[in-house]
């Protein structure tokens, strides 16, 4: 096999089905492993099945005993979780949700756990394939997007990627066509808020005001279904419990370095103070408004738009976890797709696979070596599109101007 990395024709879609269905079948049979040798809900390490799940359940489960508001407070979240699964040293996972996300925890929680972990993955996972089926139909996207690394992370985590991918694609897919469908879908990604920094942004910069409007509106009737439901004091309760999440989660990396993704955690990582990490992040942060607004008031692709912004969207916020990568998903296929409309630069395929490969060497990469290479495929991903946007623009300049 002649391995020309230039072109990397041997990046062939026999290839991508072949490795992409290698991952899948090892995430598979990891799920079915660690059920196998559960034991009360929690796994053979001592952990419960779907890890970060437990928070969503426990959640849930005060709600349904009236104390939705006593969920924000981590002390006795911990309690629950403990009597749960009648173990004093099973790790704790804290509630950071927005209050209408309650509504859904308490909606599972009716459920015997294990069942209502699994039923969560059920009802998210084909919303993400669908969405991905429709930016690159076939079946080597469509492998490669379910065999997606990430894709196993996020299951055996229990969490919430496959929802996020699915709505920030869905919004992109539909913002030119149903603009009031993608300010609801918008809307919805609210109940992870710190990856919505960048869009209402690229909204306004992209003249998508309908969108913008709609998602405002769609917003505030969450808000206020959350407020019927629980009563004033929830929000509250949800603002005091971001003294826990900031100090002890995120600045004093409670989670683990290994596990954030973002320019934050490898600054306090290399042993950057707080305000050093914080420095850089708001650095980062500076370059990625000003880069996305100035994409999202060129006329480049929409594709290119739509995956600078998701990319945008991640690397924005100082807490993005290697689970929360099943995001990169529908950005590689817009830069695929795009890619295939016009051409892959050189070494663009390459590129592209090696940031698919990047959620299942990051976590080991970060603890062992104390290199970020779910940071740098993320800033690389990001920095391609500025690229390819960059050229288009160009063109379209040269073809415009008078001969």
């Amino acid at each position: 096999m002649n391995l020309d990395f230039k072109q990397a024709s041997w990046i062939n879609p026999e290839r991508i089905e072949r490795v992409a269905l290698i991952f899948l079948l090892f995430g598979i049979a990891a799920t079915i492993a660690l059920i196998a040798t559960s034991n009360g809900g929690l796994d053979i390490f001592g952990r419960p099945l779907g890890t970060d799940f437990s928070n969503v359940y426990s959640a849930g489960q005060m709600v349904l005993d009236g104390r939705d508001a006593v969920a924000y407070v981590p002390v006795e979240q911990e309690k629950v979780q403990q009597a749960f699964f009648n173990d004093p040293e099973v790790p704790f996972y804290a509630w950071h949700y927005p209050p209408f996300f309650l509504i859904v925890a308490a909606g599972l929680a009716v459920l015997p756990y294990t069942l209502s972990w699994l039923t969560w993955m059920a009802a998210t996972l084909p919303l993400y394939f669908v969405a991905m089926r429709r930016i690159i139909g076939g079946k080597t996207a469509m492998l490669a997007a379910i065999g997606f690394p990430a894709v196993a992370v996020n299951f055996l985590h229990g969490q919430n990627g496959f929802l996020t991918a699915a709505l920030i694609a869905g919004a992109m897919l539909s913002l030119r066509s149903r603009p009031l469908a993608a300010g609801l879908l918008i809307a919805l990604l609210a109940y992870k808020p710190q990856f919505g920094v960048l869009i209402p942004i690229a909204l306004l910069a992209g003249g998508y005001y309908r969108t913008f409007v709609a998602a405002a509106l769609t917003l505030a009737g969450m808000c206020v279904i959350a407020t019927l439901a629980f009563g004033t004091e929830i929000w509250l309760a949800f603002y005091e419990s971001r003294h826990f999440s900031q100090n002890f989660i995120l600045e004093a990396g409670s989670t683990g370095w290994q596990k954030i993704q973002s320019i934050f955690s490898a600054v306090r990582m290399w042993g950057g103070s707080v305000s050093q990490a914080y420095f850089v992040q708001a650095c980062l942060a500076l370059f990625l408004i000003v880069s996305t607004i100035w994409i999202w008031r060129s006329k480049v692709d929409h594709d290119l738009k739509a995956a600078s912004l998701i990319v945008g969207s991640l690397l924005i916020t100082p807490y993005m976890l290697d689970y929360d990568m099943v995001a990169l998903a529908p950005a590689l296929l817009f830069v695929a797709r795009f890619g295939i409309k016009t051409a892959f630069l050189p070494y663009e395929r390459l590129l592209l696979a090696i940031i698919w490969m990047a959620p299942v060497l990051t976590r080991p990469a970060n603890e062992y070596l104390f290199v970020p290479i779910g940071l740098v495929s993320m800033l690389a991903l990001f920095g391609l599109i500025l690229y390819k946007a960059a050229m288009q623009q160009a063109t379209q300049s040269l073809a415009v101007s008078p001969a």
